[in-house]
């Protein structure tokens, strides 16, 4: 789909700036802004409960952190 805006001579300057056309720049602006589809924002209070229980899935399987995090357990495995 084709659209006809004017954009503001700042957003020229920095496509020029950045040696690009104005219009990959701003194409590339509005899927920054609204992602590329692939991975959406959640908005809802039930999408971002499924976005976090997406994240926690495998949970039970990271080790627990010792009570006092000391250099020498960061570097255990290196002499």
């Amino acid at each position: 789909m084709n659209v006809t805006i004017k954009v503001a001579e700042e957003i020229v300057a920095r496509a020029k700036a950045r040696g690009i056309p104005v219009e990959a720049y701003v194409e590339e602006i509005l899927r920054a802004e609204i992602g590329n589809g692939d991975a959406r924002t959640p908005h809802t209070p039930a999408e971002i409960r499924a976005w976090l229980d997406s994240l926690s899935q495998f949970s039970e399987k990271i080790p627990p952190l010792p009570d006092q995090i000391t250099r020498e357990w960061i570097y255990q495995e290196h002499d």
